[in-house]
């Protein structure tokens, strides 16, 4: 047959009926929105809007001019309170109780001590690493106190106030830090990756920004679970990261994913202005992270990370919104200084100046801001917080003591969780393992190890 017969073969009347979109959307309408919804019609002479399904609702003009971002005015930053701790609008308050606020300091401060004393203790060779909250205490402690918690979440590697918010303990931060045979983890992860399932946190990972397609792909579950389970309560996730994971495809790739299935998730980037040596200037040209969110169609808002109250409240709106509608993925932007170093790792004065750092540390943070709210309310003064900050000392330190004194965890763990039972290969690796730890006792200390090599016969004494 002929190319130019083939024309004569088709149907004329499929050519009428309906297309598969809209005869789709006519059947279900709870499958697609109207934003979403399929035109099969053509632009018209007279049509004033643009009909194409990439663009909709576009206005035809004649006049030739480029979008440039330049030339609009950055993206408004919300705020509750003001540099001096005072309330900018009286109507809409702080939005919390005396108590709620004292709680929320309480745990600031006690992270801030944590810091300061795991840093020391990494600089004395008594741990392998650490990475410090410092100017970011109220992005952590403040969102996590405005979530759910049922609601799950996908940390990056600075979030400890969220753990400590939710109830994480000073001995379980410490466990994990010393990797103890305490520790969750199993002595698996470097340290400050924390993880707790009754907490509803899922594990800290290396890996720069995956955290970010993991906590789309559970909203979206959440979200088919929600609608499965009217009767229950309905859940959200929360991702974190900084602006510096915002340059991974992850990134991309997550809030297009969100935006497309509209996944109840609440994305929030703590842009501190650093990612580790790389100041915001050398990595976008646009107006933060913020502004990409318009462009996945996402609802977006920039808060001022120093104000915890903005925070909180920003919080509970971006969870009412990713709940509405059926669902929706919500993107707020903290904005914050990264006081401290990157890591442990990292000497930051190598590339910022320390007056800067000092200028900001001075002038404004999160602690701060709220100890100042609080004297004006004269719910605390000096000698409150020499006090609690004494006690929350010696409780660190406690913890602090008690975790390093802890044998490591059991060598099986090195071929635990991998498979439901020992298979054949992982058999001959523990043996091979057993016969170089007996043949060789000199070169390996087993007696930091708990059940020393003893824990190896418990693996291999397990059914195949």
């Amino acid at each position: 047959m002929s190319l130019r017969s083939m024309p004569r073969r088709l149907n004329p009347r499929a050519l009428r009926r309906p297309s598969l979109c809209h005869y789709v959307s006519q059947a279900n309408p709870r499958l697609g929105l109207a934003w979403q919804s399929c035109r099969n019609v053509a632009s018209t002479p007279t049509a004033e809007k643009v009909l194409f399904p990439g663009a909709l609702n576009s206005e035809f003009t004649n006049n030739l001019e480029f979008l440039r971002p330049s030339t609009n005015k950055a993206i408004s930053t919300f705020r509750v309170l003001n540099q001096y701790g005072q309330v900018i609008d009286q109507e809409r308050g702080a939005d919390t109780t005396d108590e709620e606020a004292l709680e929320l300091y309480k745990h600031m401060v006690c992270l801030n001590i944590m810091d300061l004393i795991m840093f020391e203790a990494q600089r004395q060779g008594r741990l392998s690493f650490y990475m410090v909250s410092t100017g970011e205490e109220g992005i952590s402690v403040g969102s996590a106190s405005a979530l759910n918690p049922t609601d799950t979440v996908f940390c990056q590697y600075r979030e400890a106030g969220v753990f400590m918010q939710r109830g994480f303990t000073l001995d379980q931060f410490m466990a994990q830090l010393f990797s103890n045979c305490e520790d969750s983890g199993r002595g698996r992860n470097m340290p400050i990756h924390f993880g707790s399932r009754e907490l509803n946190i899922r594990t800290v990972s290396s890996t720069l920004a995956t955290q970010l397609p993991h906590a789309a792909g559970a909203a979206y579950a959440l979200k088919l679970k929600n609608q499965q389970n009217p009767d229950v309560e309905p859940r959200v996730a929360v991702t974190y990261f900084g602006e510096g994971a915002a340059s991974e495809g992850d990134f991309h790739a997550a809030l297009n994913i969100a935006s497309t299935r509209q996944a109840p998730c609440i994305f929030i980037c703590r842009n501190n202005g650093y990612a580790i040596s790389t100041p915001t200037s050398d990595q976008y040209r646009g107006d933060g992270i913020a502004s990409r969110g318009a462009g996945y169609g996402i609802d977006t808002l920039r808060v001022d990370g120093n104000d915890i109250f903005a925070v909180r409240t920003a919080t509970k709106e971006a969870r009412r919104l990713a709940l509405s509608d059926g669902g929706k993925p919500v993107l707020i932007e903290m904005m914050a200084y990264r006081v401290g170093h990157h890591s442990t790792s990292d000497d930051s004065y190598a590339y910022r100046q320390k007056v800067e750092v000092e200028d900001w540390k001075r002038r404004d943070n999160p602690i701060t801001r709220l100890r100042k709210w609080m004297e004006d309310r004269g719910i605390w003064n000096e000698d409150k917080e020499r006090k609690l900050r004494s006690k929350l000392r010696k409780d660190v330190l406690g913890a602090f003591d008690r975790a390093e004194k802890k044998k490591k965890p059991k060598i099986r763990h090195a071929f635990d969780d991998v498979w439901e039972n020992v298979t054949e290969e992982q058999r001959a690796h523990v043996e091979e393992l057993k016969d170089i730890l007996t043949r060789y006792p000199k070169e390996y200390d087993l007696s930091q190890y708990e059940g020393g090599i003893e824990s190896l016969d418990e693996l291999l004494q397990k059914k195949q």
